[in-house]
């Protein structure tokens, strides 16, 4: 497969500009794709621990980041040997790269790199959604340098990038149907508790009755506490104790009439 015109005239302009940049540019660009592949390891760990505290959904979902990230880069890496496009820093004449060029037959569209850095970022975004203006700039970021280093167009990390925010997501919501059951499954025993996080109290809390209203007494006054309520239930009701008017318009009582 070539490469649109465009894509090549716009990959001269990128690269003729990194080679002009500074030298501490050219590592920070080289270093940087790595590095953050990185960081979204980290943020990967840091989900999963925030999600302990949480339900059950919320774990499924920081547990299935890591698949749909898998995922998403089988896809890229199964079209790149059905597409077979030349890398750039070889097919473009007279190219200028910083990074050196991949052997041949690693193919160029799309970007794995791109792939991968997008969908790390839509699989945390999922998961954990306040992390989205940090995580997909980020990404954007990191497939750019791909083009800046002189290892691919820029329509290779575009369709990267594009195929890792949608395929991680889909994976990741279709993986948490089954991780959901198996998290709250494992959450009763003592070694999934440790590791997910134990299951959440209820929404009404240890002290209150949800069904009844009522605060509900625990520990050891409790037996007191039932004890009173079942002695109040079943004490009889004295009916000639209880003042009625009668037809004289007085009020009786037990043993006379009040004057």
């Amino acid at each position: 497969m070539g490469a649109p015109e465009f894509s090549a005239d716009l990959y001269r302009d990128i690269t003729e500009f990194a080679e002009g940049t500074p030298s501490w540019v050219h590592t920070a660009a080289e270093v940087g794709t790595d590095a953050g592949l990185l960081l979204f390891a980290v943020l990967f760990v840091a989900g999963w621990w925030r999600a302990r505290a949480r339900d059950a959904r919320a774990m499924g979902l920081a547990l299935a980041a890591p698949f749909a990230v898998v995922a998403a880069y089988l896809v890229s890496e199964v079209s790149k040997t059905f597409i077979e496009e030349e890398r750039p820093c070889r097919a473009v004449q007279g190219a200028v790269h910083i990074a050196a060029c991949p052997s041949p037959g690693d193919w160029s569209f799309p970007s794995n790199h791109a792939t991968i850095a997008a969908a790390s970022a839509a699989a945390i975004v999922v998961a954990w959604r306040t992390m989205a203006p940090l995580v997909l700039p980020l990404a954007a970021l990191m497939a750019f340098s791909r083009v800046f280093v002189g290892v691919h167009y820029p329509h290779d990390v575009a369709a990267g990038f594009v195929l890792g925010v949608v395929a991680a997501p889909v994976v990741a919501l279709v993986l948490v149907a089954g991780l959901r059951p198996l998290v709250e499954s494992l959450r009763g025993v003592t070694v999934g508790a440790v590791l997910l996080g134990a299951r959440p109290v209820a929404a009404g809390g240890p002290g209150v009755d949800v069904g009844a209203g009522r605060p509900v007494v625990s520990g050891p006054r409790a037996g007191v506490a039932q004890a009173a309520v079942a002695e109040g239930a079943a004490r009889p009701v004295d009916e000639a104790s209880v003042t009625m008017p009668d037809v004289m318009g007085g009020v009786t009582r037990r043993g006379g009439r009040l004057p």
